[in-house]
C-alpha cells in the first residue's frame, strides 16, 4: 500500500537539499560565506542608480561650449575686431588732378636765345601728381583773344607732375624779323589752364609777374605745348 506520509517525508527532504545545495553554492561563489541573496540584491545599488546620483568630475565638451557660447564679455573687456578698425580708418587717396592755380606756382622769365622768348615754369606744390593738359591759355594786357598754339610741339604724352616737379611751356612773343604787326608792351600776364578736353579753362588762374619793364608782343604772339624738359620747350 502506498503511504502518503511517508512519500511527503521524502519529498519535503529531497527540496531541503536542493535549497541547502544552491546556498552552499553561492557562498563558495564569493568567498564570503552563505548570505541571503534576495536581501543582497535589494540593498546593492545598479549601476544605473549611481550613475544618475554621482556628482561629475569632468566637463563634457558640449558643456564647454554651452558656457562659451552664453558668456557674455564685459564693455571693459570688449575689444573691437580688425575689420572694424579698418572701415573706420580714413581713406587716402592718391588719385592724380589736373595742375592748375590753386597746386602749382608759375613763373615767366625772358629768354636770351631764342630771342623775344618767354619761358613759363610751372611747379606741382600739391601733394598729389598733377597733369598738365594741352598748352598754356595766356592772357596778355589789353589781349583780345588767347595766342595760338605750335602745332608741330605737341608731346607724345600727356605733361606728369609728381609733387615738386616742375613742367615749361615757351612764349613766342613778337617776330624777329619785324614782320609782326600792332605791338605794344604788356604789363602783366594771367595764364589759365586746360582741362582733359582741352575745351576750356579749369581751377584758378595763375597770375606771375612779368619783368618791370613789361614784355613787348604783337601779332604774332603764339605758344607751345606744355613739355616735361625745360630743353623741348626752348627748341621752338
Amino acid at each position: 500500500m502506498f503511504n502518503f506520509r511517508t512519500s511527503r517525508t521524502r519529498f519535503v527532504g529531497a527540496a531541503a537539499t536542493v535549497v541547502l545545495g544552491a546556498l552552499s553554492l553561492t557562498a563558495c561563489n564569493n568567498g564570503t560565506g552563505t548570505r541571503d541573496e534576495g536581501a543582497s540584491a535589494a540593498a546593492t545599488p545598479t549601476a544605473h542608480s549611481s550613475s544618475s546620483t554621482a556628482p561629475s568630475s569632468t566637463t563634457s565638451p558640449s558643456a564647454v561650449g554651452s558656457s562659451a557660447t552664453k558668456a557674455t564679455p564685459t564693455a571693459g573687456s570688449k575689444r573691437p575686431t580688425a575689420g572694424a578698425a579698418a572701415s573706420k580708418a580714413p581713406v587716402s587717396s592718391n588719385k592724380p588732378v589736373t595742375c592748375e592755380g590753386s597746386n602749382t606756382r608759375t613763373v615767366a622769365a625772358p629768354l636770351n636765345r631764342p630771342v623775344n622768348h618767354m619761358l613759363l615754369t610751372v611747379t606741382n606744390t600739391g601733394s598729389r601728381t598733377c597733369f598738365l593738359y594741352g598748352y598754356p591759355a595766356v592772357r596778355f594786357t589789353d589781349a583780345q583773344s588767347v595766342p595760338p598754339v605750335i602745332e608741330e610741339s605737341q608731346p607724345q604724352a600727356v605733361v606728369t607732375l609728381e609733387p615738386g616737379q616742375s613742367g615749361y611751356a615757351a612764349i613766342s612773343l613778337s617776330a624777329t624779323d619785324g614782320s609782326g604787326h600792332n605791338g605794344y608792351t604788356a604789363k602783366d600776364l594771367t595764364v589759365y589752364f586746360y582741362g582733359r578736353s582741352l575745351k576750356g579753362n579749369v581751377g584758378k588762374a595763375a597770375h606771375p609777374s612779368l619783368p618791370a619793364k613789361g614784355a613787348y608782343i604783337d601779332d604774332s604772339l603764339k605758344v607751345t605745348y606744355w613739355q616735361q624738359s625745360m630743353d623741348d620747350a626752348v627748341n621752338w
